[in-house]
């Protein structure tokens, strides 16, 4: 595979290493992404393996509220100009109302709205408006108590990412608390039995590979993976972090203090996971030039 210039760039983004140390990694590894960040970090040379999803895609994600339950609806847009106009902005809170009452995302494609359903009117919206959309994901929980929160809110319950945090018990402000760290930290899992395996494994082979390195002996290295696994997990799922409130305590510590359980969180992120092809500006510009 040819390493290009762009693919050098983007390990360097995403790693902080250097530009020759990241075109080596991806030279070694055939142009493979994963590959060359776990190569990097086995080499001591990435400075943050912190992946995130590509946001390329605009729109909003709004939250509801019902008894017992809570909802995130995602709508995209082609512009951040879309996610500020009134009528989208309306059209988004009625999906997201009527997400309370729908068992998943087809459902609530399927529900009336004032004689169309959901999708129907999301149709004649883009007709309207003059801009694709689409209806993208719909995240439920349920619990005793089900918290909501919008970072950097566009509007009332709507923004760029949504969070829902579900309580065994009855403490809203903390659990608004809690919503506010899953925003701000993102966890990837509420704990270690619920985390990825795969995530896990990868993980742990990345740390092996460090800890064999060192050069020191089996059983010391047995107990270097162990100490930094559990460190990573600390690190990685909600009850084990450090809560941003206190950091003094655990997420679970602290919830044992409010005398509630947390039994599940979701945060939505406005076009997460969703690539847009960047094309070259001179390229772009010949095409136009083309007719």
């Amino acid at each position: 595979m040819a390493i290009t210039a762009a693919l050098v760039k983007e390990l360097r983004d995403t790693t902080g290493a250097g530009m020759m140390d990241a075109k080596k990694a991806l030279t070694e590894t055939d142009g493979d992404m994963d590959a060359a960040v776990d190569w990097l970090r086995t080499k001591g040379l990435a400075k943050a393996a912190k992946k995130s999803g590509r946001t390329a895609a605009e729109g909003l994600v709004a939250v509801s509220l019902g008894e017992g339950r809570g909802v995130a609806v995602e709508v995209n847009s082609e512009t951040d100009f879309v996610g500020k106009n009134a009528e989208f902005q309306e059209m988004v809170r009625q999906f997201a109302g009527a997400a309370v009452n729908a068992a998943d995302l087809d459902a609530l494609k399927a529900t009336d709205l004032g004689g169309k359903t959901v999708e129907e009117t999301l149709t004649s919206k883009i007709a309207t408006i003059g801009e694709n959309m689409a209806l993208r994901r719909m995240v439920a929980l349920e619990g005793d108590t089900v918290v909501s929160y919008v970072h950097n809110a566009a509007a009332e319950g709507m923004g760029k990412i949504g969070v829902l945090v579900a309580l065994k018990g009855d403490n809203e402000a903390f659990g608004r608390q809690v919503a506010m760290h899953v925003a701000a930290v993102n966890p990837a899992s509420l704990g270690a039995d619920d985390l990825n395996p795969e995530l896990v494994a990868r993980e742990k082979a990345v740390l092996t590979e460090q800890a064999r390195e060192s050069g020191k002996p089996e059983q010391v290295i047995e107990k270097m993976i162990e100490g930094r696994m559990k460190k990573y997990l600390s690190e990685v799922t909600l009850l084990g972090q450090a809560f941003v409130v206190n950091p003094d305590l655990t997420v679970a510590q602290a919830a044992e203090e409010a005398g509630v359980e947390i039994t599940g969180f979701a945060r939505v992120e406005v076009g997460e996971g969703i690539e847009k092809e960047v094309e070259d500006f001179a390229a772009e510009v010949a095409k136009v030039a083309k007719g």
